[in-house]
């Protein structure tokens, strides 16, 4: 099922508290993370993150709105060609939503003159990285990285995508 009545849309104040809510609910049913980074005081950390992002960060935040309910974010964050966040809730997964989510700052970046984009992920999160190979998206890098959001070390990958200047 692929979703045709989505909108993204530039973050407005009222939607700082459901971004969020939907980052950490994305967060919360991914399945890469090893179970000692579940502890309750990692869990409330990364909780505790997500609810104070949005109204904390100088990221640039888009949504996606299905029915005047946001389902889904992504952010760029630290440098013009790095998509930091990417988030769809569970319920909304499958859709097409992360992959709307994600050309729509592909190209964003590319009407700026930006010859890539990049992002990571947790090197398990096998989902994601398939959605970001089916767009263009490449591995570049694997390692250990410290998520300062967890306070713990996470296998990572490092992506990125040639945007084609025509």
């Amino acid at each position: 099922m692929v979703v045709t009545d989505l909108t993204i849309r530039k973050i407005k104040d009222a939607d700082l508290q459901t971004v969020g809510v939907v980052g950490f609910a994305a967060w919360a049913a991914s399945d890469p993370y090893e179970d000692s980074y579940r502890d309750s005081d990692i869990i409330e950390r990364v909780r505790q993150e997500f609810a104070t992002f949005a109204n904390t960060t100088a990221a640039e935040i888009v949504v996606a709105e299905l029915n005047g309910e946001i389902v889904g974010w992504g952010a760029r964050e630290n440098a013009p060609n790095y998509i930091s966040d990417l988030r769809v809730h569970t319920a909304h997964q499958g859709k097409g939503i992360g992959k709307a989510l994600l050309l729509h700052l592909c190209e964003l970046m590319k009407s700026e003159g930006l010859d890539t984009a990049r992002l990571d992920t947790h090197a398990k999160n096998n989902g994601a990285i398939r959605l970001y190979k089916r767009c263009g998206f490449a591995i570049i890098w694997h390692g250990i990285e410290f998520s300062k959001s967890m306070g713990v070390p996470l296998e990572k990958v490092h992506l990125q995508k040639q945007l084609a200047q025509d």
